[in-house]
């Protein structure tokens, strides 16, 4: 079980104790993003993230800050969502006091130095042009710019060249001050530990932090009236596709009969896209469906790498299979696995400390409530074989159908016009 305290400040703490275990994590995560970001400033929360780790009063530089828990083998890292930015540390229950006095020191007292911020520019800048050199991620940042277009939600998390170029000090401490409060932030920790003490322990080393009304994050608009595709031309031996459509968001009650739809359809080995566009057709090494579902957008989307000369079969064999799982009602037996599968996966994956903090603390960060897993097994359980209908019928309609994909073509008049379901 786990236990909530919330302070006078606004600061809650989640702690999740864990018997059998010799890990512990702690991991705090703050209710900003890009989505609370401007175009000026477009790539702040993530520059911002990067900025942590490069020196505190206490440990003064980037080695100082790595060595506190390399010394220990302790794993660490961060990172930043559309609506979310999240520090860890995950180390041997005997190393506890380390890791919060680690993760509060970083997240309380980094110094920003002009010269470290005009450095770490460069490191960002690789890391974009990473991300475009790599189709397979490039064609999900093409996937938000065709659904969302020019706003918060079609923008690139790390920002563009020019904005974090632009990114002065001044900024980044303005923007520190109105997300990195205490009505903003949860402090989950998750292992082996005796929880009355380790609440104590977080109390005291989150003192600091400031208390305040954080800025809102920007409403996503979205408008489609018909199929849409966004081509990038690039010489590449494979074709990289998102195919999909917009869906429910994270308040939705037909949310976990989306995330079923997607299991079913392209979530697993023996899934019906997996099986029949990789090992019937022979079309793809890689293909997976995902569904996305944030505080106010949603979507379902299939992802796959393709022979350049195969790239509209595959297309229309995608289709097809959204088609005919939004025209006739899935057998109990494949709805059975689905349902076990992910209450499995789930299961396993609770074994580690990081993965449950982050399953108790995103609910109470994006939701304001938490379901325990036994909760979201019974309404996983309530999923019926004509709730996966009615929500296929519902998306899956050709005004909502989209497509990014990489290759090298000039003309993406031919994909759109097989967009058609």
């Amino acid at each position: 079980m786990f236990e909530k305290t919330t302070l006078k400040n606004g600061l809650r703490i989640i702690t999740v104790p864990q018997k059998n275990t010799q890990a512990v994590t702690i991991l705090v995560l703050v209710k900003t993003g890009s989505k609370c970001e401007t175009k000026e400033i477009n790539g702040i929360s993530h520059f911002l993230e990067h900025m942590f780790f490069k020196g505190t009063k206490k440990r003064p530089n980037t080695i100082a800050i790595a060595e506190t828990l390399d010394r220990v083998g302790g794993i660490y890292n961060a990172f930043t969502g559309e609506e979310y930015t999240g520090f860890f540390a995950k180390v041997d229950k005997n190393h506890l006091d380390l890791a919060i006095d680690w993760v509060s020191d970083i997240f309380l007292n980094s110094k920003l130095e002009t010269a470290e911020i005009e450095r770490e520019k460069g490191v960002i800048l690789e890391e974009i042009n990473m991300y475009y050199d790599n189709p397979m991620t490039y064609v999900q940042i093409l996937w938000k710019k065709l659904l969302y277009g020019d706003q918060p939600a079609g923008w690139n998390i790390a920002g563009t060249k020019e904005s974090v170029t632009a990114i002065a000090r001044e900024k980044l401490l303005d923007y520190l001050k109105n997300q990195y409060i205490s009505s903003n932030t949860i402090i989950c920790a998750a292992g082996r530990f005796k929880d009355s003490q380790t609440i104590g322990k977080i109390k005291r080393q989150f003192l600091k932090i400031k208390s305040k009304d954080p800025q809102k994050k920007h409403k996503v608009f979205e408008r489609q009236t018909k199929p849409e595709c966004i081509l990038k031309k690039k010489e590449t031996d494979q074709t990289h596709i998102c195919l999909g459509v917009r869906a429910y968001n994270l308040f939705h009650p037909q949310k976990y009969t989306q995330e079923i739809l997607g299991i079913i359809l392209g979530g697993m080995m023996s899934s019906r896209l997996f099986i029949k566009v990789r090992e019937r057709l022979g079309l793809a090494y890689y293909i997976t469906t995902d569904v996305s579902a944030d505080t106010d957008t949603g979507f379902l989307v299939t992802q796959a790498g393709i022979d350049n000369k195969n790239i509209e079969k595959a297309i229309t064999t995608i289709l097809k299979e959204y088609k005919e799982i939004s025209q006739k009602k899935i057998p109990a037996e494949e709805l059975k696995k689905a349902k076990d599968y992910i209450k499995g996966k789930m299961a396993l994956s609770f074994e580690a400390s990081d993965v449950l903090s982050s399953f108790y603390g995103f609910q109470e960060l994006l939701e304001n409530k938490i379901l325990t897993p036994e909760e979201i097994y019974g309404k996983i359980d309530k999923v019926k074989a004509k709730d996966i209908l009615e929500v296929a019928q519902d998306i899956f309609q050709p005004q909502k159908l989209n497509l990014a994909l990489i290759g090298p073509f000039n003309d993406k008049e031919k994909f759109e016009k097989l967009l058609k379901i």
